[in-house]
């Protein structure tokens, strides 16, 4: 496996080379996971919170643990057992971001955001799932922070679905009467 680390983020690599599983390896999960992260770090980045970057995101590739979190949100959101409030995706990116920084909700917003856009560059389906507040205020979310060392006082701002669309984008809906209103 150690010689296997350079290729994880690589597009459908898989370190256990059997053909006798129907599924495995990271797909495209890790590697969109680290082009968005990498893109966000980079090219579509902001400061924020006077420069202390008040955003985490926790990268979810791992099936077994997207699982638990998806169904977390389901309990959250009040669904039956069975519905999964992430729509099947393989990836799920979760920006959380430091209270102590005046503007953490706007600065976790403007990460999510730009997620998206990162996303939808590189051809990757995505979508802003709620609830992450509620989670990580439960045992269930700090014992998640607490597992990979992140310390602070922390919200959770939002889940960033990624994936490949089941079918095409519907057209968005026509905005509501006075939406914009403009200075001449």
């Amino acid at each position: 496996m150690p010689d296997d680390l350079p290729h994880i983020f690589e597009r459908f690599y898989r370190a256990d080379k059997s053909r006798n599983r129907s599924t495995g390896g990271s797909g495209v999960g890790l590697a969109v996971a680290k082009a968005i992260i990498d893109a966000h770090g980079g090219a579509i980045s902001a400061e924020s919170g006077y420069g202390k970057g008040s955003p985490v995101i926790i990268a979810v590739t791992d099936k077994k643990c997207r699982d638990a979190i998806s169904d977390a949100n389901r309990k959250t959101g009040g669904w039956n057992e069975g519905f999964d409030p992430f729509y099947g995706a393989p990836v799920i990116l979760i920006v959380l971001a430091d209270k102590s920084v005046p503007t953490y909700v706007y600065d976790g917003s403007l990460v999510l955001g730009n997620l998206m856009n990162a996303a939808e560059s590189l051809g990757v389906a995505s979508i802003w799932i709620h609830r992450a507040k509620e989670k990580f205020e439960s045992e269930f979310g700090k014992e998640i922070l607490k597992s990979l060392g992140i310390s602070g006082d922390y919200e959770g701002i939002g889940h960033c679905a990624l994936g490949y669309a089941a079918e095409p984008a519907k057209d968005a809906p026509p905005r509501k009467e006075n939406y914009i209103y403009r200075i001449k």
